[in-house]
């Protein structure tokens, strides 16, 4: 059947500086998905709790703090939530794959674009504005329920991430954690390329990043390498510019993607709001919900001003950090 179906997404904006309500009826509303996740290839393909918590305390003793919270929170009174405890740890979870394209604009005043192409049904369709470290706030698309699929801190920088089209994946945390980390902890993308270098990761991403000091970054990230950071402003679902995997590039239309935005990127005069309007339409901009490639929205990072724009179409949503609730109901039109 290839007639075109409507997708409804809703999306849930919120600001919880420290987890707290907020957080758990996200929990409620998604734990039983995540758990059926997390536990798809069995319990004992899953790492104990004790080896999570020493692989946190070893790589992100940052984040423990919070990690403890949110564990707690996940537990129901009676008893510790055990599994709860391990999937949101994120280390060596199932492994999964995304679309997606990104362009870094650096300068005086840089932005971070990017389409999310996933599958919809998902995808949490949560922003979250936080303060987890009490000195920092982030601002962010959720996933994994305390990760983030791209964001930026008040620090002034951004980053997003998009699959390295290399496939398989070992032991290391999922990316999600690894982008909220380096935004609770860095302020520059020269400070988030070295605080990559050690870290283990699940699977081959590509990172782009900007800060409000004019640097920017694509950093090709992969199961035991040293980060491969580039001065390459446009990435999408292969290694920064060389194919590894042909079919699955061509799967994605991963070269193509690429090439018509650095195109746009090098036409003189090309300005932000023509570049964003290239995400849109097509090629970049993708429909095939059904097989898990349709994009979820379109964000603009402006860590100049603090505002994160998402689009779907003509509606907008504009974030701040000081924004409290909001909610979108969005329609996707696809097969």
């Amino acid at each position: 059947n290839t007639s075109m179906r409507s997708w409804p997404i809703t999306f849930h904006a919120y600001r919880e500086p420290t987890p707290g309500p907020r957080w758990r009826a996200i929990w409620d509303a998604t734990r039983s998905a995540y758990r059926g996740f997390y536990l798809s290839e069995g319990e004992a393909a899953r790492p104990s709790l004790e080896e999570c918590r020493e692989a946190l305390e070893r790589h992100m003793p940052e984040m423990v703090p919070t990690w403890e919270r949110l564990s707690a929170l996940a537990s129901d009174d009676e008893h510790h939530d055990d599994i709860a405890a391990r999937l949101l740890s994120m280390w060596r979870m199932p492994i999964f794959a995304a679309g997606c394209s990104q362009v870094a604009l650096p300068g005086e005043d840089p932005v971070l674009i990017r389409n999310y192409d996933y599958d919809p049904n998902l995808f949490e369709g949560v922003i979250a504005s936080t303060n987890y470290s009490g000195s920092r706030a982030v601002l962010g698309t959720s996933d994994m329920l305390w990760g983030l699929v791209d964001g930026m801190n008040d620090a002034g920088l951004s980053i997003s991430l998009t699959y390295g089209g290399r496939k398989g994946g070992s032991a290391g945390f999922g990316i999600p954690l690894v982008v909220r980390y380096l935004l609770e902890t860095c302020t520059t993308v020269g400070q988030a390329c070295e605080r990559l270098k050690g870290l283990p990761v699940a699977q081959a991403y590509n990172l782009a990043m900007v800060d409000t000091e004019g640097a920017h970054a694509t950093v090709f990230v992969a199961p035991g390498e040293d980060p491969e950071v580039s001065d390459l402003q446009v990435s999408t679902n292969h290694r920064l510019d060389t194919v590894e995997n042909p079919d699955t590039a061509a799967r994605f239309g991963s070269l193509q993607r690429q090439q018509h935005l650095a195109d746009h990127l090098d036409q003189s005069g090309a300005s932000q709001d023509s570049l964003e309007g290239r995400f849109a339409g097509a090629p970049v901009h993708n429909n095939r919900y059904s097989e898990g490639f349709g994009t979820l929205y379109t964000v603009a990072y402006r860590p100049q001003h603090g505002e994160a724009t998402y689009t779907w179409g003509d509606q907008v949503l504009t974030r701040t950090f000081k924004d409290g609730e909001a909610t979108v109901p969005v329609v996707l039109q696809g097969y």
